[in-house]
């Protein structure tokens, strides 16, 4: 039973569960230091949960003291204090008076100061900051500063409240005797003292130096704060009117920029056009002994820097296929490729020739030149458009009037006013296979339709 007991206290972590041992001198002379012991470990006590090890640190020390009421440094941080209070003398202080040097009229005031700094300045007199305002006799005034708009009584009650609020002119237009002088903006004010000023200055200026002058343009000033009137003054509608013109504005200069970009590819495009002609005459002249020389102008034209197709050059190590450089880049669009094809159904070539190296060079070129005319069918088809647009403008806003624009290509015709498009002896021409305005086979109605309404319209005034 003493057994279990003993076990039933060490579970339950009860006093008295220590087993008995035999009483020693030792036992005897060690039992007050177990008691500390005990003691000491009772005190412990553990870190909270969910308490930071930092707050921890400030509220527990290694010495178990309790934290201290008010802040204290033991000097054991990285940071020691920079002022040791209660080292030195408390410096006296002194209830005087004082005078502030920005004051004319004497007034005496008193605060507390330091003793070692009595008979010193007011510390705050260096702020006191004054514009220089100057000062003419009556002479310079006769000589240099009489204005038949501007009294002499007038020109000394500016120059005093020049003095008073250091040129602050709203002030003085606030401040100014309107009951003893007549009224006065605060542009005609302005404009009077830097006249002043500015003639003081060139009359005083010594020889030979440029003098300081100040620049003051009252009509500009003037105009300025009449434009600030109106913008503020605006209703509704003007203020719609003036949106709707900068929206204007914006589509005018966008459309500007189209026409200039739309004339930058055009003449790329005739520039192209006029070099591959040059570089065929160039071909045809060259004999057929210098292979070397055709080999070359053969591989130039196989990547030409035209607006063209701009084929794949394969000239790195390695096995490649001939039939690689007859693949069309991905630059190409839907539109082109079909027109390639329509054009080569027509021609009765096959979309994919027997690769060797005359036919891919040739065949390359080919779709080349196709391309170039599907470009030019589309510039072209374009300028008739926006032609035939500037045209019914005219005639709108001028009736009775005739735009005279010159001989005019046209690129397509009207199927109702064209009477041999369809007949059977007519050949049809490359140029006529390719569709620029549409997709193949089904031509854009809105130019159609344009142009079809504008013909009518001519007939109609015609048989008027």
């Amino acid at each position: 039973m003493a057994t279990s007991g003993t076990d039933v206290r060490d579970i339950l972590d009860m006093e008295g569960m220590d087993r008995p041992e035999p009483v020693t001198k030792e036992a005897i002379l060690s039992s007050d230091k177990k008691k500390k012991a005990k003691k000491s470990e009772t005190l412990s006590v553990k870190k909270p949960d969910g308490m930071h090890r930092e707050l921890w640190g400030l509220l527990w020390t290694d010495n178990k003291d309790a934290p201290p009421i008010i802040p204290t440094d033991t000097n054991q941080g990285y940071k020691q204090m920079k002022a040791k209070i209660g080292r030195s003398r408390v410096r006296p202080w002194k209830w005087m008076p004082f005078t502030n040097p920005a004051r004319k009229d004497g007034a005496v005031f008193h605060h507390w100061r330091r003793v070692a700094d009595e008979g010193k300045d007011y510390p705050f007199a260096r702020f006191n900051k004054t514009v220089d305002i100057p000062i003419y006799t009556d002479v310079e005034y006769q000589q240099h500063l009489h204005d038949e708009s501007w009294t002499r009584s007038e020109t000394d009650h500016l120059f005093d409240l020049c003095k008073r609020f250091d040129l602050r002119f709203v002030i003085m237009h606030d401040r100014w005797n309107k009951e003893k002088f007549p009224h006065r903006s605060i542009e005609d004010i302005k404009e009077r003292y830097y006249n002043i000023s500015n003639m003081l200055t060139k009359v005083r200026a010594t020889p030979g130096q440029e003098p300081k002058v100040r620049v003051f343009d009252a009509e500009h000033e003037r105009r300025r704060k009449d434009q600030l009137i109106k913008l503020f003054t605006r209703d509704p509608e003007q203020v719609k009117e003036e949106e709707f013109l900068v929206t204007e504005l914006k589509k005018i200069e966008l459309r500007k920029r189209e026409r200039e970009r739309k004339t930058q590819d055009l003449q790329k495009l005739i520039t192209a056009a006029d070099s591959n002609v040059e570089s065929r005459r160039m071909e045809r002249k060259v004999t057929k002994k210098k292979v070397p020389q055709q080999q070359k102008m053969r591989e130039g034209s196989m990547n030409p820097d035209t607006t063209g197709i701009k084929f794949p050059d394969f000239k790195q190590s390695g096995v490649t296929l001939r039939s690689q450089r007859m693949k069309l880049p991905g630059s190409v669009g839907q539109k082109k490729t079909k027109a390639i094809e329509q054009v080569l159904d027509e021609l009765g070539i096959d979309l994919i020739p027997i690769p060797t190296e005359d036919i891919v060079t040739h065949f390359n070129e080919l779709r080349q030149d196709i391309v170039l005319l599907y470009e030019l069918k589309l510039a072209l088809a374009n300028c008739e458009y926006e032609l035939q647009t500037l045209r019914h403008r005219f005639e709108t806003l001028a009736p009775g009037k005739v735009l005279d624009v010159g001989p005019v290509v046209m690129a397509s015709t009207s199927p109702a006013l064209d009477t041999k498009a369809d007949s059977p002896s007519r050949t049809k021409k490359i140029s006529e296979t390719i569709d620029v305005v549409g997709t193949p086979g089904t031509p854009s109605r809105k130019r159609r339709a344009a142009i079809e309404q504008s013909n009518i319209l001519k007939k109609i005034k015609q048989r008027v």
